[in-house]
């Protein structure tokens, strides 16, 4: 077990909570109004809320040793 999966699940969870729950001074940030002008209000909550989902499923294979594990 790999504990830097349950940085990237928490990091994972924070995204897609951001996005789920429209929190406005998560999505007033640069980079968020950069993706709202790119995807559209509700594609930039999407976008953030698959790449929440992205990480944590990264986050839970690293944890589980499908990535970085020891041979």
């Amino acid at each position: 077990m790999n504990p830097a999966g349950f940085i990237l699940i928490a990091i994972g969870l924070f995204s897609f909570a951001g996005g789920l729950f429209n929190w406005s001074w998560f999505l007033n940030t640069r980079r968020a109004r950069a993706a709202e002008r790119t995807f559209g209000p509700a594609g930039a909550r999407a976008f953030y809320m698959l790449l929440g989902i992205a990480v944590m499923a990264f986050g839970c294979l690293l944890l589980f040793g499908v990535f970085g594990g020891s041979r």
